[in-house]
């Protein structure tokens, strides 16, 4: 059991780094978003597919492991959670307390990305109202006025005036 812990906590803690990684990651997307650096934003997604694809790994072995720790500890593997394995570990309180460390930890940095990670759609919802704006008002200076023309049920008929300017021709 001591060395399925010491595995199951060297997992963790790997995830926790991981995520770690993607905290830093979403802070240097915060600068690229706001510079509209589209190279770097390419790259930190880059980046973000291959530690997500890491810790998928990861967490099939964190499973693997806590299925083993559910065999030993004769408990329901769907119902083994890290929560619930620190409930089950009563009689061994370092182990105990060193799994509700990296909980904690891995908790704490799981809301720390949550919260950059809602900034940056924030961010990215903005630049796109940003553009959509952008776009309009050039269409809008491309577009020539209407007139005030109305059709015989009060309707206006949308006919644009000439872009042309002034005739310069005397």
């Amino acid at each position: 059991m001591a060395s399925l812990m010491d595995n199951l906590v060297e997992v963790l803690e790997e995830e926790n780094t991981q995520y770690e990684k993607l905290v830093e990651l979403s802070k240097d997307k915060k600068q690229a978003i706001i510079k509209a650096d589209i190279q770097v934003l390419e790259h930190i997604t880059e980046q973000e597919q291959e530690i997500s694809s890491y810790l998928r790994n990861l967490d099939i072995k964190r499973d693997s492991v806590l299925k083993d720790m559910s065999d030993v500890l004769g408990k329901d593997f769907n119902e083994m959670t890290i929560t619930r394995l620190i409930g089950y570990l009563e009689q061994q309180p370092m182990e105990q307390e060193r799994l509700s460390k990296i909980r904690a930890k891995i908790l704490t940095t799981g809301n720390e990305m949550q919260e950059w990670n809602r900034r940056n759609g924030e961010l990215l919802q903005q630049a796109l109202e940003m553009v959509e704006f952008d776009l309009t008002l050039f269409k809008s200076m491309r577009q020539a006025p209407e007139t005030a023309n109305y059709d015989k049920n009060a309707y206006n008929t949308g006919d644009l005036l000439g872009s042309s300017g002034f005739d310069t021709k005397q």
